[in-house]
């Protein structure tokens, strides 16, 4: 059965949309991120509303949300702030970075250098910033969307290891099909201005004491033993794939099991079927493969080889 607080997430989607016109899956998927206290890694050429996806999403759920435009020359310090000296008290004081927000909205996070990037994996795993030996916490909820054009664009850098496997997702924007370019373009025609979200009619519908409540109920969501071994299955089998030098980790079945649980939470269940695993696995585990040299040559991606798992791995009933 269908709660009112499901409900409202089903309202935050309507906001949203008139705002951004499809990107369906990666709004679903942000929603996920949110709810199981993850964060999300969007990837897509220029211009398929990345940015104005996560802006419109946090304007609906009535979070305060900064922006940060990664440079070649973004210092760590402009992310999580620094001690600053204060000429009349005499002493050093610490000035925020815009870390701290609830949304952190990282825009083309490939385009600065490695150094500046790890700069966020303290504020990603443990909700917290450390500077001069002091922990300060983040605020609660606390979400990186971070976005990314393709690798294989110039002047940019391969996000490390360690940095992705933090994203519980990676979300992948393509460009629209012809009938909702048609739409953009009406919307446009008419004075929309992805600038100025209220005068597009995007409200807030959901509130932090909300997504609490909410992230209560995804922890509360059931899982039987027979869809936990079916989880460690997948996984294992992605490290058996000869396309695969890396396949999944521990820590990619946990991220697996906590976004079946919110998908599942959303679509109205209180536990999580093999359908709710295999409807997050494409974007939970695709960014946590690494594949070999030869494989790529031949054209062979992470999204090919999690479908080919999905078919061999057998089902539980």
């Amino acid at each position: 059965m269908t709660s009112d607080l499901q409900l409202s997430f089903s309202r935050v989607r309507d906001e949203v949309g008139k705002a951004v016109v499809g990107q369906e899956g990666a709004l679903s998927g942000l929603i996920v991120t949110l709810l199981a206290g993850g964060h999300a890694l969007l990837e897509g050429v220029p211009g398929v509303a990345k940015t104005l996806l996560v802006r419109s999403l946090s304007h609906a759920l009535s979070l305060d949300t900064s922006r940060v435009q990664f440079t070649p020359d973004l210092m760590p310090g402009d992310i999580t702030g620094s001690l600053v000296y204060d000429a009349k008290a005499g002493e050093f004081e610490f000035r925020e970075g815009p870390v701290f927000t609830n949304i952190l909205l990282a825009d083309e996070i490939n385009r600065t250098p490695p150094k500046t990037q790890s700069a966020l994996l303290e504020a990603m795993e443990e909700r917290q910033v450390s500077v001069d030996g002091v922990s300060r916490p983040l605020p609660e909820p606390f979400l990186v969307a971070a976005t990314m054009n393709p690798i294989e664009y110039e002047g940019t850098y391969t996000l490390p290891e360690a940095q992705l496997d933090r994203f519980l997702m990676k979300l992948t924007l393509d460009l629209p099909p012809r009938d909702a370019e048609i739409e953009v373009l009406r919307r446009h025609a008419e004075g929309f201005s992805p600038r100025d979200l209220r005068a597009a009619g995007v409200t807030a519908v959901v509130g932090a004491a909300e997504i609490a409540e909410a992230q209560a109920a995804v922890r509360q969501v059931g899982v039987s033993p027979d869809v936990l071994a079916y989880l460690v299955d997948l996984a294992r089998a992605t490290r058996e794939s000869p396309s695969v030098t890396i396949g999944v980790s521990p820590r990619g079945s946990t991220a697996l099991l906590a976004a079946a649980k919110a998908w599942a939470w959303l679509t109205g269940h209180d536990r999580i079927t093999p359908d709710h695993v295999q409807a997050m696995a494409l974007p939970v585990l695709r960014h946590r493969l690494q594949l070999r040299p030869e494989a790529e040559l031949e054209g062979v991606d992470a999204d090919g080889i999690l479908r080919s798992v999905l078919q061999q791995v057998r089902v539980p009933i």
